[in-house]
């Protein structure tokens, strides 16, 4: 009896909170719930860190380099049209840098910024595919608690974003991630494609300085919320947690940075400015 009155009581609350989300986004793949994205994620911890290794551990390492190039320019494609998609329906377009809201009206413009905050939401879960292809290959040494917490926060996060605020400052650190991307996966891209293309890979060194810059800005562009007098952003919930999510992979990069250049401790070969060698090989 306790533990039904608790589950109607569960159920009720559920039910008061889902009520304020954007019903623009109904419809849309995986946001009827955060359920299926659960499971997802739930999956795809479980084979990374379990399933997976079992299945491998007596098999050869699977040669993914076609399908990883394949992979990684497409992400690089995905993300310049994220990017361009960002800006176009605000960032370029209106959007002051400072306290930008939701615009919950169906005018083009706001459905646009939905449908972008959607798919850079989806393409989260494509990402899921980085860790699988360590685990096809056997690189183990890669699926790392940092790894496989960041490619679990992101989605899982960004569902409650999309489902009730879809737009406004909220989604800057989108817009920079995707520019982030383009460097990134196009740098992976290149590394599958052998040694003659190794002279067109001089810009590793800056990798980590890339990411850095990444989480200062977003870091101190959300940070704006806390310091003007009124910003009426409708979750500023959203806003903290962007914050501190910036600021943690700021002191991680941070701390790497500190330890590879400054006391000249080199991470194993298999980590290099901040990146992992064995993505690409």
């Amino acid at each position: 009896m306790a533990f039904s009155n608790l589950t109607l009581k569960a159920a009720s609350l559920y039910d008061g909170w889902i009520k304020n989300a954007d019903p623009r986004v109904d419809g849309y793949p995986l946001m009827s719930s955060p359920l299926p994205q659960t499971i997802i994620l739930g999956t795809y911890m479980y084979f990374v860190t379990n399933l997976g290794p079992k299945i491998m551990e007596n098999k050869k390492p699977f040669d993914l380099r076609q399908i990883m190039a394949l992979y990684n320019f497409g992400v690089v494609g995905l993300s310049i049209y994220m990017c361009y998609e960002f800006l176009m329906s605000g960032w370029a377009t209106g959007y002051t840098f400072r306290c930008d809201i939701v615009d919950y009206s169906r005018s083009p413009m706001a459905l646009r910024m939905v449908r972008i905050c959607w798919l850079y939401y989806f393409s989260k879960f494509i990402e899921l595919l980085d860790t699988v292809f360590f685990v096809l290959r056997k690189k183990n040494a890669q699926v790392t608690f940092l790894h496989i917490f960041h490619h679990t926060i992101m989605p899982f996060t960004w569902w409650f974003g999309v489902k009730f605020a879809p737009g406004g400052l909220g989604t800057f650190h989108g817009m920079v991630n995707s520019m982030v991307h383009i460097i990134m996966y196009t740098y992976y891209g290149l590394c599958t494609l052998g040694p003659a293309f190794q002279k067109y890979l001089w810009w590793k060194k800056h990798m980590t300085t890339i990411q850095l810059i990444q989480f200062i800005i977003i870091t101190v562009h959300i940070g704006q919320i806390y310091l003007m007098d009124n910003c009426p952003y409708q979750y500023p919930i959203f806003m903290f947690i962007i914050w501190l999510y910036g600021f943690l992979f700021l002191i991680l990069f941070l701390h790497f940075w500190y330890h590879a250049y400054t006391k000249g401790q080199r991470l194993p070969k298999t980590m290099k400015n901040g990146i992992s060698k064995n993505k690409a090989e």
